[in-house]
């Protein structure tokens, strides 16, 4: 028989089994175009083979019911149970053609079902986990026990709260943005933020100022915003849903800050010397005389902390503020703050939580979410932070660099082990991170590369695709995952795998393809008014040199029709 020059050995008696209700048949289901007729050999050439998997594809493309259908897994060699699963999963699953032709695994992600899956991830309305009723463990999802539990497998509650608080970090990117720049000669106006989170109201905006200056000739060079001493980082906002606090169990108080965005921000972030907090537990910090003992942290994180600016107050004063004011405004109401950032903002949070739990008496439960964040200060700063029960989560991507800076790529177990032998006792050895660790990995994901670059795993929005696909440590990438994949492949389309960027590009040709004719621009999926991007920008949401507005990018850049600008 030439068919069992092709059939694997342990699906040859399956088939020879059900041979006789094959020809019994009017049409053949591997070849729907021929109706009353045997099933033709297969020739044992790899052309015919491939051609004839080819007419199988084409055959369940056209066929929703199959399409829809859940795999089977594999059964034992001539069981019961494998008929079973043959009959069900029709006779695709009976030939086992994973064996004929191995490259037919490679693409078994992209079945009929999965790309009925990615043109929903594909959609421009978002879809997210159910949110439900946190009640009376609210405290619990808020770190009271430092998440013990829910961690790994991260639960699902967990995972929701984590996510919408990331997407408040994103808010605070857009609000930047889409109007970086800052008066010269008055204090700023309140600056818009479009929440994602309707039951969230900005109360507050927020600045940070460094004590630094540039050179001349970057002043001269740059646009005025990228050297401006002072520069909107975040807001303070505030639930007001009643729905919404019954939900939560209280009411939080959020304070949203983003990452680096304008030259002296970044270099601020290389000021990496460890210096002492003034003005906070004088007397603690003096009974010992050893500078080791003593909490501290980066230079360049405290100033942009503490600095205040010509015509706005330090970032620690606004928080400060702002805060005891709505503590006041809802007292005898159960409240939270949270404290959460990017990169930067992430660093920066570490910061304001800790001044909270210092400068207000008998503050809300503090707890702070952090997305790629850096380390902050040294062990007895972590200590101290520890101390003062403000809970730290820290979300880590596993490939990102820079939460592992300042200090040496080393393990912080190698590291202590070094400090104690007394070999980095030096500027970068006595840096520790603080709080509990949600570790995720580009590498779990499965659309985008293993090689991705440092930008794609420091991005926020690749932070969120990771924590909404994370089930446990030594489980694959949930296949329930409900976060859109659009803006994720027009900021990082350069690190998605090109088995599924050209398969998105077939099913949402309209909205991925936001090149003009020109090449020279592409339009941000949530419209920003007046704001363009160039063509290839690796991260529009942290890379300081992308926001222009139009005014300022037609200087930069060659427009060379009206057609490529309305594009």
């Amino acid at each position: 028989m030439a068919m069992r020059t092709v059939l694997p050995g342990n699906s040859l008696s399956m088939f020879q089994a059900r041979s006789a209700s094959f020809k019994c048949r009017n049409m053949s289901p591997l070849n729907p175009s021929t109706a009353k007729s045997a099933v033709k050999p297969i020739t044992a050439t790899t052309i015919s083979t491939r051609k004839h998997l080819s007419n199988l594809e084409k055959l369940l493309r056209n066929q929703p019911l199959l399409a829809a259908q859940e795999p089977q897994p594999a059964n034992d060699e001539g069981s019961s149970d494998g008929l079973d699963a043959a009959r069900a999963g029709g006779i695709l699953h009976g030939l086992n053609l994973g064996r004929i032709w191995p490259e037919m695994k490679a693409a078994e992600e992209m079945s009929p079902r999965n790309f009925n899956r990615l043109q929903r991830l594909l959609s421009m309305t978002p879809q997210y986990s159910p949110r439900n009723d946190l009640g009376s463990r609210w405290r619990e999802y808020h770190g009271s026990r430092d998440w013990a539990g829910l961690l790994d497998p991260l639960d699902e509650n967990l995972r929701r709260e984590v996510v919408r608080y990331g997407e408040l970090i994103q808010a605070a990117y857009h609000a930047f943005h889409s109007n970086p720049e800052m008066p010269t000669d008055s204090a700023p106006g309140p600056q818009h933020v479009a929440v994602p989170d309707k039951c969230y109201k900005v109360t507050k905006s927020l600045y940070a100022t460094s004590s630094i200056g540039l050179p001349k000739l970057v002043n001269d060079v740059a646009p005025g915003w990228m050297t401006q001493k002072s520069s909107w980082i975040g807001y303070v906002a505030v639930c007001d849903d009643k729905r919404e606090i019954q939900r939560m169990g209280r009411r939080d108080i959020v304070i949203a800050l983003r990452g680096t965005a304008t030259c002296l921000e970044w270099a601020e972030n290389m000021r990496a010397q460890l210096v002492q907090i003034p003005g906070i537990d004088d007397e603690n910090n003096l009974k010992t005389s050893d500078n080791r003992s003593q909490p501290k942290v980066e230079c360049g994180f405290l100033s942009l902390h503490k600095t205040q600016g010509t015509n706005v107050p330090s970032l620690a004063e606004s928080v400060i503020e702002e805060v005891r004011r709505l503590v006041e405004m809802y007292k005898g109401e159960s409240l939270s703050i949270t404290v959460t950032g990017h990169s930067l903002g992430a660093a920066l949070s570490v910061l304001v939580a800790d001044d909270l739990s210092v400068r207000i008496p008998d503050a809300p439960p503090i707890a702070v979410f952090s997305f790629g964040g850096p380390r902050v200060g040294n062990r007895d700063f972590a200590d101290r932070v520890t101390a003062r029960n403000v809970k730290v989560m820290r979300i880590v991507n596993d490939q990102d660099l820079i939460t592992r800076v300042p200090g040496v790529f080393l393990g912080e177990d190698l590291e202590q082990k070094l400090k104690d032998t007394g070999v980095m006792n030096g500027i970068f050895g006595d840096y520790c991170h603080v709080g509990t660790e949600l570790r995720v990995d580009t590498r779990m994901s499965p659309y985008l590369k293993p090689s991705a670059d440092m930008a794609c795993c420091h991005d926020l929005e690749a932070y969120l695709h990771l924590v909404d696909g994370f089930s446990a440590s030594n489980c694959p990438f949930r296949a329930n995952a409900k976060r859109s994949l659009v803006k994720l492949l027009n900021e990082q389309r350069s690190n998605m795998k090109k088995l599924y960027t050209s398969k998105a590009k077939a099913l949402r040709p309209l909205t991925l393809n936001l090149e003009t004719a020109e090449g020279h621009y592409r339009q941000p999926l949530t419209t920003l008014s007046g704001i363009w991007w160039p063509a290839g920008s690796p991260n529009r949401t942290h890379c300081p040199t992308l926001p222009y507005k139009a005014r300022e990018l037609s200087s930069h850049l060659d427009l060379k029709s009206e057609k490529a600008k309305a594009a």
